[in-house]
C-alpha cells in the first residue's frame, strides 16, 4: 500500500485551542488534537506534518511548498476560511486534494462565517464535531487519495 504524506495546517488563533471560548471550541489544546491525528495517521499508515500560524503569508507559503511534498492537505484555516482569497487561490494553484475541516458547526454561527472561500475547491468539508472534525476529515481524505 502506497503511504501518503498529509500536510495539517492550522490558521489564526487556533494556537489557543483550550483557552479560547471552550464552550464553542472544547477543551483540547491544538496539541492534544496534533496527538489524535498522529495516532490515527499511524492507524491509517500515513505520514502527518502539522503546522498552525496566525499570518495569512505564511499559511500561503506552506500550502506552495507542499507541491511536490504532500498528496493531501487537511486544513482548517480558521478565520481566513471566510476572508482569504490567497489561500483559496493557493490551494488551487497546488492541485492538491484538500479536506476544509472545522471544531464548530460554523454553518450555527453568525452568519458571516457561513461563507467559506476553501469549501467550494475542497473534496470536502467536516464541521461541527471538535476534534472529532480532524479525523473523520483526514479518515475522508486517505480514504480519497486511495481511490483515486
Amino acid at each position: 500500500m502506497l503511504k501518503f504524506s498529509i500536510l495539517v495546517l492550522n490558521g489564526p488563533n487556533l494556537n489557543l485551542l483550550g483557552k479560547r471560548e471552550p464552550t464553542i471550541y472544547g477543551n483540547l489544546t491544538l496539541e492534544n488534537i496534533n496527538t489524535i491525528l498522529e495516532q490515527e495517521a499511524n492507524n491509517l499508515n500515513v505520514v502527518l506534518s502539522c503546522f498552525q500560524s496566525n499570518h495569512e503569508g505564511v499559511l500561503v507559503d506552506h500550502i506552495h511548498e507542499a507541491l511536490n511534498n504532500y498528496q493531501g492537505i487537511l486544513i482548517n484555516a480558521g478565520a481566513y476560511t471566510h476572508t482569504s482569497i490567497a489561500i483559496r487561490d493557493a490551494l488551487v494553484g497546488v492541485a492538491i486534494p484538500a479536506v476544509e475541516v472545522h471544531l464548530s458547526n460554523i454553518y450555527k454561527r453568525e452568519g458571516f462565517r457561513h461563507n467559506s472561500y476553501i469549501a467550494p475547491i475542497a473534496i470536502g468539508q467536516i464541521s461541527g464535531f471538535g476534534a472529532e472534525s480532524y479525523r473523520l476529515g483526514l479518515r475522508a481524505l486517505v480514504n480519497y487519495l486511495q481511490s483515486s
